[in-house]
């Protein structure tokens, strides 16, 4: 893989420095006001962003290690391996000492400890963590503390002026300026769902989870991400929306996780020859390849052979760019789909309810399933198998006891297949005694009891 092309930094954010590097001029007046100096913006934000450092445990073992200890006579046990790293962090709730980070900055912390503009250090909780969206909530007990207001990040506009705040190579508190280079950037290598505020502004390792503001104070990011060929700033960096963080942050609050719904249909994108054979002229959109029964869609009225073109007004190219989009559509709420049947512009809309979730906790279905991430199997692989996904498994948990491993297939619950999870709720909501699952893995199937 050519790595000038498609190295991607996932740790970055950043504060505006004392001395600050623009990469863009700053404008003399904003309004009728004239803005000879940020220094009264940053002097309200400042407080509001923090510095987190974290700390995580893992036991390895050494082969060389354990050979002297079997050869004396010495109990085995494991070595512990300890890793740190840095990030940085918004005060989004003073009240309750909500702050909001990304997720790659406190993915796996044992300990989360919180750094203030004030110098005061306090011990974190972890509320919720996205892997999908990059974003995590965590809070902390503690009084007089500043709080940034969220901006509605879908009034930017390429050219606004932005300032990033952060804790660069743990340098401590730094600012930059710049302006928005690009809005609803998709499509970025291994950086999950996308649709981010693309900036000049000075973005580098240890910014991650710290704040993109506008020239009000107000904040329209959380800074995430560097395009990078030697893992320097080049002035490509990334930042959440503030509008998309506030929705994942809810839902971390709310339910600890953030849930997603499904349109339920299987999509490809459109090749030449399928351009010629249904006779469309242009190659963007997805051709819908297969609907779920009682799904979201066939309750829309799609049908095989669809080529949808928009989700809510935003353009669809690829069939990547679709999942991604519908990994970010809220539940509960309308979805507008443009789309061509017979070369005919057509227009519909649905709605996707909580029942149409893609992806779940298995301890909202059974006690005995706790620590398990299960979602409905991805398009690509639904020609081949048919099943519900069981996509992580916690170690220690109860589910880890009973045998289930990332990977599994769970095929059929009490005898009646299932491929959906919304087919494994309704057969385990109305079960009456422990529930049995066929589970497939490695080409063999397997029976386990919930019980």
């Amino acid at each position: 893989m050519n790595k000038q092309k498609h190295h991607i930094i996932g740790l970055l954010v950043v504060f505006l420095s004392i001395s600050i590097t623009a990469q863009a001029a700053l404008p003399v007046a904003v309004g009728d006001q004239p803005v000879p100096s940020l220094a009264p913006v940053l002097e309200r934000v400042t407080p509001a962003v923090v510095n987190i450092n974290t700390r995580s445990v893992q036991y390895v073992r050494n082969s060389r290690s354990e050979f002297y200890r079997w050869f004396y006579g010495l109990p085995s046990a494991p070595q512990e391996q300890v890793s740190q790293s840095l990030g940085s962090g918004v005060i989004v709730d003073a009240k309750q000492g909500y702050i909001l980070t990304n997720h790659h900055v406190v993915k796996d912390a044992d300990d989360i400890s919180v750094a203030l503009h004030d110098g005061r250090t306090y011990r974190a909780e972890l509320i919720g963590s996205d892997d999908g969206t990059d974003v995590a909530v965590i809070k902390i007990d503690a009084d007089n503390l500043t709080a940034l207001t969220l901006a509605d990040s879908r009034q930017l506009k390429v050219g606004d002026f932005v300032v990033a705040v952060g804790n660069p190579f743990g340098l401590g508190q730094t600012v930059t300026s710049g302006i928005v280079s690009a809005l609803g950037r998709t499509s970025l290598s291994g950086l999950g769902y996308q649709n981010f505020i693309q900036t000049d502004a000075s973005i580098n390792p240890g910014n991650s989870g710290g704040a993109l503001i506008n020239l009000n104070g107000a904040l329209v990011g959380i800074n995430t991400a560097i395009f990078s060929p030697s893992g320097g700033n080049v002035g490509i960096g990334f930042a959440i929306p503030s509008t998309l963080a506030k929705r994942m942050m809810n839902q971390l609050i709310e339910y600890g996780e953030v849930r997603r719904g499904s349109l339920g249909v299987s999509v490809q994108d459109i090749t030449e020859q399928l351009a010629r054979a249904f006779d469309v002229g242009q190659k963007h959109g997805v051709i819908v390849t297969a609907v779920d029964p009682d799904s979201p869609a066939e309750r829309a009225g799609l049908q095989s052979g669809d080529i949808i073109l928009k989700l809510n007004g935003d353009k669809i190219n690829n069939q990547q760019q679709f999942i991604n989009f519908e990994g970010l559509l809220p539940l509960n709420s309308a979805v507008l789909i443009d789309y061509l049947r017979d070369n005919k512009a057509r227009k519909t809309a649905t709605e996707i309810t909580e029942n149409d979730r893609n992806e779940l906790g298995g301890h909202e279905l059974h006690p005995l399933l706790k620590g398990t991430t299960l979602r409905n199997l991805p398009a690509k692989y639904r020609q081949r198998y048919q099943g519900v996904l069981v996509d992580e498994v916690v170690r220690g948990s109860s589910a880890w006891e009973l045998g289930l491993r990332a990977g599994d297939l769970i095929t059929a619950v009490n005898k009646k297949d299932i491929s959906t999870l919304k087919q494994m709720t309704v057969k385990m909501q109305n079960q009456k005694k422990s529930p049995l699952l066929n589970i497939y893995r490695n080409g063999r199937n397997y029976l386990l009891a919930l019980e």
